[in-house]
């Protein structure tokens, strides 16, 4: 896979975490913390934006393949939402373990295959 391509997949990656953990929020805000109504609306209309996204990933990957790489994107992304949004730092616990899940990301989606 091209520099270009795996950018391109990384961003969508991204963007697919950053809807479903924002989508979730807003959901939890409602729910959870009683805020309006209209937060929970357009958290679920992120989420099902984030259920579109995986679909934009090459064709070469599979579902499976997305959503096991998506998974190491987003324990990344959750630790990092966690001390922005709530303020709570990660520890060097949770930074290496968001580094292996990275790392994970790497070698499911981007490894050298044949055929």
């Amino acid at each position: 896979m091209e520099s270009t391509s795996i950018l391109r997949s990384l961003a969508l990656f991204v963007l697919a975490g950053i809807c479903e953990i924002g989508g979730g929020y807003l959901v939890w805000l409602w729910l959870r913390d009683g805020r309006a109504a209209w937060l929970g609306a357009v958290g679920g209309l992120v989420l099902f934006l984030y259920g579109v996204l995986p679909t934009l990933q090459p064709e070469s990957a599979g579902f499976g393949r997305v959503y096991a790489a998506y998974g190491g994107i987003f324990v990344a992304l959750s630790l990092a939402w966690g001390w922005w949004v709530d303020g709570v730092r990660p520890d060097r616990y949770d930074v290496i373990g968001g580094l292996i899940a990275l790392c994970g990301v790497a070698v499911i989606m981007y490894a050298p295959r044949g055929g």
